[in-house]
């Protein structure tokens, strides 16, 4: 089993930046993508960030390419969300999230998740 922890959250201001972070630890497999998704009330669920573990290659959702920027530590095991000109349609839930054995951004494939980190972003 993979048991995801992601921090970082909080209130900033339109403008601001945040960095996400999501550790990972149990059974942990290189052929995987780690992948960030996000829920504002009253929305589902979207994607909004991948990374393949192995490759590095990454994948943004439209609405934050060129803001956002995900990365990967290997040697911690860690994947972090860096969030720039962060916009008020930004704040949500920020789920952490693993899809084992593949390359995917489809929400479906992710089989492990974190509990969630806060990200408000105020004007």
């Amino acid at each position: 089993q993979v048991q995801l922890v992601e921090s970082g959250g909080g209130l900033v201001q339109a403008g601001g930046s945040l960095r996400l972070s999501c550790a990972a630890s149990g059974l942990f497999f290189r052929s995987l993508t780690m992948g960030w998704f996000r829920q504002a009330p009253g929305k589902e669920r979207e994607f909004v960030a991948a990374i393949s573990w192995s490759t590095g290659t990454t994948a943004y959702a439209n609405a934050v390419k060129g803001r956002f920027t995900i990365s990967r530590d290997n040697a911690k095991n860690t994947v972090y969300l860096q969030m720039n000109s962060l916009m008020a349609e930004d704040t949500a839930v920020y789920y952490c999230g693993s899809a084992p054995y593949t390359w995917t951004t489809a929400e479906y494939a992710y089989k492990y998740w974190g509990q969630g980190t806060q990200v408000t972003v105020s004007s």
